[in-house]
């Protein structure tokens, strides 16, 4: 059965790609944890198309999570879920839960099995805000 894929999007590089390894580590290696951090030019920002790319990369039909750090990377995760055709579009979401807890929470979550409601629903209310 596919699990849930975890995405991690945050304006620095080294912040996106260090919760992905943290997630790793403490959840496991059969989490499919991506990340997109940075905007094209390698600089801090967002960037839509690496985001899209990052779901690619962990796509199940379980569904993905994204997990953003402010504001303009929830806005581009949500241009990025557009591109997408419409039956995957229904099967990703951003959480409303802080980046690291929530990440590591519901990759947890998800390693169990559980539905895409149900690992979003956990990350934002067991995650301390």
């Amino acid at each position: 059965m596919s699990k849930v894929g975890i995405v991690i999007v945050s304006h620095s590089r080294k912040v996106a790609e260090g919760t992905a390894d943290m997630v790793r580590q403490m959840v496991g290696g059969d989490i499919a944890v991506a990340h997109a951090g940075g905007n094209a030019a390698g600089g801090l920002g967002t960037d839509i198309g690496a985001i899209k790319s990052a779901i690619d990369t962990v796509w199940s039909d379980s569904g993905v999570a994204i997990f953003v750090d402010l504001g303009g990377a929830e806005m581009n995760a949500d241009m990025a879920i557009q591109l997408l055709d419409p039956d995957r579009q229904r099967r990703v979401c951003v959480c409303n839960a802080p980046l690291v807890e929530g990440a590591v929470i519901a990759a947890t979550e998800a390693m169990s099995g559980s539905t895409l409601k149900v690992v979003k629903r956990t990350a934002e209310e067991l995650s301390p805000r």
